[in-house]
Formats: C-alpha cells, structure tokens, sequence
C-alpha cells in the first residue's frame, strides 16, 4: 500500500448559481449536481486516479449515500476495509454553491466523520504499518489526527497535514510531528493571525509556523501558485493559466496529486510542479472528483 488517507467523506450537493441570493429571496438556479467528495475522500481519489495504491480509513452513515460512496471509492480502485457504517447516522454532506465566476461558498455537515475515532486508527494498525505515507485533514475529530500522527511517527511513515477546514484549536505540538504541513492562504490567515495579501506577507506568515517547530509548511494560493518554506529558505511555484469553470475540490486535487508523486520519486519540488498542474486541470471542470484528470491528461497537459 502506498498512502494511507485517514479522513472525512462527504456526499457533494453542488448548486450553479448566477449570484448568491439575498435574504428572504428565492432565485432560480441553472444547474445541480450530486457527487461524491469529502477532502479525504477527494484527496484519496486524485492520488488514486495517479496510480497509487491507497487506502482509506473513514465513517459513513446508513442513509441512502452511503452505499454509494463506499461503491465511488472502491470504483477508483481504493481500500475500503476499514471504510465503515455508523448506524442511525447521516453521511457527511456538502451543500456547495458556484457562481458564475467559478467561486465557491460550502457548508459541510460532517454526520458520520464525526465518529471516526482514535480507536479506528489502531483497528487499521497492521495495514497502516505498510504504507508509505499518511494524509490527514480536519473533517474529523482532532483526537484522532493527533493518534494518527502519533502512529506515523512511532512507525517512521511521513505525515501530511491538510489544515481544512482551519481551526485555531489546533494543537501545534502535534502540527510539528507532522512531515508536510499544507494550508491554503486563507487558512494560513486565520492559524497565525498575519496578513496575506502578497507573497512576502504569506511567506512572513508560513515562517511563523516554521518557528513553531513545522518542517515543511507548503501554501497553495489559488491563481497565484504555491509557496513551499522550510527553515531559512523557500521556493515559490508558478500556477498554470487556465479557464476556471468551478474550483471546487481543487486543494484537494494538489494535496492528493503531490502525495502521489512525493511517494513514487521522493523529489518534493517536481512533486509541487505536478500537484501544480493537476489542480488547474481540475477547475476546468464541473465537480470534485469528476473533475480530476487522469494520467494521460496530466502527461499532455505538461507537454504543452
């Protein structure tokens, strides 16, 4: 097994809109589609759809999306075993909501997530223990993030931490045990209290977090590319100019894609380029994982 996904699901219910209506105001929508997401799961799925092979540890309901999503994953070829019902619970859910200029605005309500224990770590222990790498984000119980890095320290597998949805109450004793640290810049803001307006101020920012003891804090900034610092230096990654149709998912798709290619060649720089362009691909299309390209489009994409 090569990355182990140790996370939330979510049932995605994703509305196209021409603009936010206002209060009290009902409006017509162009479009709707139902798909499956989660940052966990979407994150598994793009590693996945590189060709790792990946496992996922995680809790869904006993509604009617939960069949489905354990049938969405396993589709992409993902370890489900310890993919589990929570009886007389709802699927996570994200009510999500794209403008026309391709912005999103979501709300999730995490249903099952929320009782993917620290317990559910050590039942999957035996086949964690093989894997290469584990990624982590915050649609779970922070208890049982901190027993999943605790578990790849004490078994020497590199961990990447995905703080999103941000919380302040996040303890960074153990954000320091942690390999990658990868926040986008809005979560970066709210973490350190800093602004983030430009490059310089988002690099002052990360290294705030370097002082706290992080390794590797790794900025994703949308259209403006990505920020990688590390104690006493930083590299800054291009984005790639594309149409954007609908953002949604896109951390996820550079989280998942650059655990992929971290894995496979170990070279964290060409790991970022790829993740880089995998991302752009992504928004080019309606959706979360129906959005992610495969292989061969990633391949002809960094051909051009």
């Amino acid at each position: 097994m090569d990355i182990a996904v140790i996370g939330s699901n979510m049932v995605d219910l994703i509305s196209y809109i021409d603009k936010m209506p206002k209060e009290g105001e009902t409006l017509e929508a162009p479009d709707f589609k139902i798909g499956c997401g989660g940052k966990g799961a979407n994150q598994a799925v793009a590693a996945a759809k590189m060709g790792s092979k990946v496992m996922m540890v995680t809790k869904i309901g006993d509604d009617l999306f939960a069949d489905k999503t354990m049938e969405n994953l396993e589709s992409y070829g993902i370890d489900t075993e310890f993919t589990s019902k929570v009886h007389g619970t709802s699927s996570g859910v994200a009510p999500i909501f794209v403008d026309r200029e391709s912005r999103n605005r979501i709300l999730i309500i995490k249903g099952a997530n929320q009782y993917l224990l620290p317990e559910d770590v050590d039942s999957a222990a035996e086949k964690l223990k093989k894997c290469s790498l584990i990624v982590l984000q915050l649609e779970i119980p922070h208890q049982t993030i901190y027993r999943a890095i605790e578990f790849g320290n004490e078994h020497r597998i590199p961990v990447i931490l995905n703080p999103a949805p941000a919380s302040k109450d996040l303890d960074f004793d153990y954000v320091g045990k942690c390999d990658y640290f990868i926040p986008n810049e809005s979560e970066l803001e709210l973490l350190t209290g800093m602004p983030v307006e430009s490059k310089e101020q988002i690099v002052a920012a990360a290294f705030t977090l370097i002082d706290k003891g992080v390794k590797n804090v790794i900025v994703t900034m949308g259209n403006r590319g990505v920020m990688w610092v590390m104690k006493e230096k930083f590299y800054s990654i291009d984005s790639y100019k594309v149409d954007a149709i609908d953002t949604t998912g896109a951390g996820d798709a550079f989280i998942g894609c650059f655990a992929h290619f971290l894995v496979q060649h170990g070279d964290v720089l060409h790991a970022l380029k790829l993740a880089t362009a995998f991302a752009a691909l992504s928004v080019t299309k309606q959706g979360t994982q129906s959005s992610y390209p495969s292989v061969e489009e990633l391949e002809q994409f960094m051909k051009i």
